[in-house]
């Protein structure tokens, strides 16, 4: 999740246009999604991963992280938090609607390498609130937003992390990989 160094994952009205990449990064984040055989989304951000991906790679300018991401995105399932979408059958999508906890905590044991979210702020919000997230992968963007959405909300306990892991990247943004130790209190 790219994060503003004040903390915010987007601007007041959800603008992104202040989070930096460049290939770099690209081939750092393509090597850490490769671990993953499972996205999970929310309703809002799915919908415009879905409208995209599933085809970039075949767009007369996709570069290298473009076909590489759109190759992985056709191949993994993905999960779906959202109420609205209950019911819907939707090919390699499985919707979680209610019972987060019982949902996921299913979800998590079966085989498989790890779950990945992307973006999906509110998303984030609900799966740290019911002490669902194992890691946290922060993308510290060098830029203060002053306010907007932010990454961390209603954190009613306090929760240890423990870094794994720092890549700082020549434009600026370090890459921050947290072990989300369990909630004291």
């Amino acid at each position: 999740m790219h994060v503003s160094l004040d903390g915010f994952v987007a601007g007041p009205q959800g603008e992104m246009d202040w989070i930096k990449f460049n290939d770099e990064l690209f081939e750092y984040a393509d090597r850490a999604t490769s671990n993953s055989d499972l996205a999970l989304y929310g309703r809002n951000t799915w919908q415009m991963m879905d409208a995209y991906w599933p085809t970039a790679a075949d767009k007369p300018n996709a570069g290298t992280h473009t076909k590489n991401h759109s190759v992985w995105y056709n191949k993994v399932d993905k999960i779906v938090l959202s109420k609205s979408l209950a019911g819907q059958n939707i090919p390699k999508v499985t919707i979680v609607s209610d019972n987060l906890r019982a949902g996921i905590t299913a979800i998590k044991e079966r085989p498989g390498q790890q779950i990945v979210v992307f973006g999906s702020p509110s998303a984030v919000h609900s799966l740290m609130k019911e002490d669902l997230v194992d890691e946290l992968w922060l993308f510290v963007n060098p830029v203060l937003l002053g306010e907007g959405i932010p990454m961390f909300r209603d954190i009613e306990t306090r929760t240890s992390l423990t870094l794994k892991e720092s890549v700082p990247f020549k434009l600026g943004v370090v890459a921050l990989n947290y072990k989300v130790e369990r909630r004291q209190g």
